[in-house]
């Protein structure tokens, strides 16, 4: 029986700005659309006019409009849109110059800096005004910085220069980011100082050394005081610090470089668990228009509203949340770690600043879970509306934790998507009810679709999550890859026979009784055991339901001839796994799953690896066990976590 978690008011409903756009639709078009349902069905069947009435409604600013939306729809990859409009993506973002907040910085000692759009706008002119004469159209401009008011500065001011923005946070190791950056040639490098992570001071310049002397085509690194206010810089070679930089500048308006439509604005890089990263280049027009579809539609963000994430500059999380300045809300952003000192430091954040829309990934509530923590006991969450949730799959009692614990009277907009889009390809809006352990819908635009093994499309059984047309945000090439050769491989090659469907490699449940989505998780590791395929979401929704288990992760085992599953599971402090607990954990799997979910061995591990987008790491774990190597590690967030899995592989392999 599905449980129904909440269900919109009539108020929320006709306050939203879907329906705003619903009615919008219908009144260019002569429709009579009502629903979700309808809208989205519409949108797929009517692409162009879609996408032509969201650049519309979402009133992007041009200089030049656009001749044609999508100059072929079969050409997918390669489909081109908005061709022939010109605009620049900063612009966008800075529309507004008036005193309404813009930007709000904390770190772990509280909070920092705060701008409104007028102080943003002229701290970017400033900036701008120093570069104008370094930076050209289509240079690489990268960062290796924190989530600070900085970082969005460093970008906005490339950008309105039409550069090319790519951006690692410094939670990165220096080989990680000679990995990504290296491979694009920039010119220009930000960063910072140092930084703070669980009260712990962190100095980033000898890395920042190290990664400037390997990569030769940088020019120059401008140095951002984070922690100390005159840091040594001596060892970068041409290395000059901001306030230097932007001193003799006085400049007070910025002339926006106008750009081709289809002109890179970011390079997105995979997690590169598996081989050096992928260098995913988006569009202006695309990203901007789908961070606006998603922002204003999906996540129903307005001009009053403040919203945070979770996040960092390596994340793409990070891109999207900064493209809510295009609304006009309050962007709030948080650098450090969010459980120090304590569980309660983020919701202390949404108390004082009256967030109204906090995003975070599964593993963040899962971590709240593992403590018992209780938010609506101990804070003031009466400005919350809507919690928006992304990285790893989230169980159905993770859903009804937000509920009971957190607010019993909000949005819970769960999301899925990828790097590779930078956007959802799955989500929700506040005029849908929420169901536990679904995400809402598919997202408006995307034609999604659930396949079997053999193409077919399929509901209400574990399959692949596939998109059977283009939309503007997917990578326009990859960098390096001239023939689009690792473009195709990474997205439509997996089905022999069917061209022109991406592939995405999330295993799905369509639903077909409630129009939701469940993601499983990642299909490359699915679970095998005896030919029958087992999402790994599927154990872990079941395991971490024991009060004992922090967290969880299970993979395949090639074993004569056949494949068995292992399970490991981190332990909530002041509990140990015992035989007792192995066989009750066995024989939840086998009554509320299938004999085939059952692991033949279980390991206690004091933790579970993860990426920097909070994704658990299957992958790393399956080469460990199955005798294979394990390549760039520095793409963990906790790579030192791996060590104790190569530690007991003896006991794995008898």
């Amino acid at each position: 029986m599905k449980k129904k978690l909440w269900v919109p008011s009539t108020e929320v409903i006709e306050r939203s700005n879907i329906i705003g756009f619903i009615k919008y639709v219908n009144k260019n078009e002569n429709l009579d659309l009502e629903s979700y349902e309808e809208i989205y069905r519409w949108s797929i069947e009517n692409i162009p006019t879609f996408w032509e009435l969201l650049w519309e409604y979402c009133r992007i600013i041009h200089s030049k409009k656009y001749e044609k939306i999508v100059d072929d729809l079969n050409k997918f990859p390669g489909a081109r849109w908005f061709i022939g409009a010109r605009l620049n993506f900063a612009e966008n973002l800075l529309r507004y110059r008036d005193s309404r907040k813009a930007l709000i910085s904390y770190s772990e000692s509280g909070k920092n800096k705060e701008f409104t759009y007028d102080e943003l706008y002229n701290t970017v002119a400033k900036l701008y005004d120093s570069l104008k004469e370094d930076i050209k159209v289509g240079d690489r401009v990268a960062a290796y910085m924190s989530n600070i008011a900085e970082t969005v500065i460093a970008m906005l001011s490339s950008t309105s220069l039409g550069a090319i923005w790519s951006s690692c946070g410094t939670e990165l190791g220096y080989s990680a980011v000679i990995d990504r950056i290296g491979q694009l040639n920039p010119k220009i490098l930000f960063t910072i100082d140092g930084y703070y992570y669980k009260g712990k001071y962190i100095d980033v310049l000898p890395n920042v050394e190290k990664i400037v002397k390997a990569i030769n085509s940088i020019e120059k690194v401008i140095v951002f005081p984070y922690i100390k206010e005159r840091p040594n810089i001596g060892n970068i070679p041409r290395a000059i610090l901001y306030d230097e930089l932007i001193a003799s500048s006085s400049l007070k308006d910025i002339k926006f470089e106008q750009v081709d439509s289809n002109h890179p604005i970011y390079i997105m890089f995979s997690s590169g668990t598996t081989g050096k990263p992928k260098c995913m280049v988006q569009s202006v027009a695309g990203v901007l228009i789908n961070h606006l579809k998603e922002l204003i539609l999906h996540t129903d963000l307005k001009r009053e509203d403040k919203i945070t994430y979770i996040t960092s500059p390596s994340w793409m999380m990070w891109n999207w949340l900064i493209s809510s300045l295009a609304v006009g809300s309050t962007v709030v952003i948080y650098d450090g770690n969010p459980n120090y000192p304590d569980w309660g430091k983020m919701w202390k954040i949404v108390e004082e600043e009256g967030i109204t829309i906090f995003g975070c990934s599964a593993s963040y509530i899962n971590s709240l879970r593992s403590v018992n923590a209780i938010p609506k006991e101990k804070y003031d969450l009466s400005s919350l509306r809507e919690i928006s949730q992304t990285g790893s799959p989230l169980s159905a009692e993770g859903f009804e934790y937000v509920y009971t614990h957190i607010k019993s009277d909000l949005h819970f907009n769960s999301i899925s998507g990828g790097t590779d889009i930078n956007g959802c390809f799955v989500a929700g809006t506040p005029i849908q009810p929420v169901y536990a352990g679904e995400i809402q819908g598919p997202a408006l635009g995307m034609k999604v679709n659930a396949y079997d093994e053999n193409g077919n499309p399929v509901r209400d059984r574990e399959a692949e999550l596939v998109c059977e047309a283009p939309s503007p945000s997917m990578p326009i090439y990859f960098w390096n890859d001239p023939d689009n050769r690792k473009y195709i491989e990474a997205y439509f090659s997996y089905y022999k026979g069917i061209k022109n469907v991406w592939r995405h490699g999330d295993l799905v449940i369509f639903h077909s009784d409630t129009g939701g989505i469940t993601i499983l998780g990642r299909s490359d590791y699915t679970l095998k055991p005896s030919g029958v395929r087992i999402g790994p979401s599927e154990i872990y929704r079941i395991v971490e339901k024991f009060e004992e288990i922090a967290d969880s992760l299970a993979v395949g085992q090639k074993w004569k001839g056949d494949e068995r599953i292992i399970l490991f599971v981190k332990m909530k402090q002041g509990y140990e796994l015992t035989e007792e607990l192995k066989e009750r954990i066995k024989k939840a799997l086998r009554e509320e799953a299938s004999p085939r979910h059952v692991p033949a061995l279980i390991f206690e591990v004091p933790d579970i690896p993860y990426t920097y987008n909070m994704k658990k790491v299957e992958s790393a774990v399956y080469n460990i066990i199955n005798g294979r190597p394990v390549t760039n590690r520095d793409a963990l967030i906790n790579p030192e976590s791996l060590e104790y899995f190569e530690k007991i592989l003896p006991l794995i392999k008898e």
